[in-house]
């Protein structure tokens, strides 16, 4: 099917709600996923037919949104690593290290988010998460400064999963 654009969704199983939030979190980059809690509710979403038909109860998982991924930040967007500089066209706003390395990270994956475990280990260099304020300071800091030079792109908060660059 060359040429064509094919729609995929991710179906994941998981029993228990602690589960599901973590396929919810791993599956976060993923255009549309549905996280049911036995196969069943996945075959009777799909309308996989067993005979005969096994009574299931009503599909409780979590249906994220189809929508196409967010074209990336304008190529006007730089993060200037020699000089620990976020560039936006002819303006320049000094970084520290951590803002300078959150948003190292979110630039070169635009649209794509970044679970705060995932940040905290590129970052940090460690998997502590603690209450996350560490990393919340840190993506304030950096908002107010893409903010403060009209840069078409922002930082969104996945709620309960992490963070990504998106344009404005």
């Amino acid at each position: 099917m060359q040429g064509n654009s094919v729609d995929s969704l991710v179906i994941g199983i998981a029993s228990s709600p602690a589960e599901r939030r973590q396929l919810a979190r791993l599956l976060g980059g993923s255009d549309a996923f549905l996280i049911v809690s036995t196969v069943d509710q996945a075959r009777e979403f799909l309308g996989v037919v067993e005979t005969p038909p096994v009574p299931t109860p009503p599909v409780t998982g979590v249906l994220a949104d189809v929508a196409p991924s967010p074209p990336p930040p304008p190529p006007d967007l730089t993060v200037d690593s020699d000089r620990r500089v976020l560039r936006w066209r002819d303006q320049e706003i000094d970084l520290t290290r951590l803002e300078h390395d959150v948003l190292l990270c979110l630039v070169h994956a635009p649209g794509q988010v970044w679970t705060y475990e995932r940040l905290h280990l590129e970052v940090w260099g460690n998997r502590h998460l603690g209450r996350g304020s560490d990393m919340h300071s840190v993506v304030r800091r950096v908002r107010g400064k893409l903010a403060r030079l009209n840069a078409a792109a922002t930082i969104h908060s996945v709620r309960g999963v992490g963070f990504r660059l998106v344009p404005v």
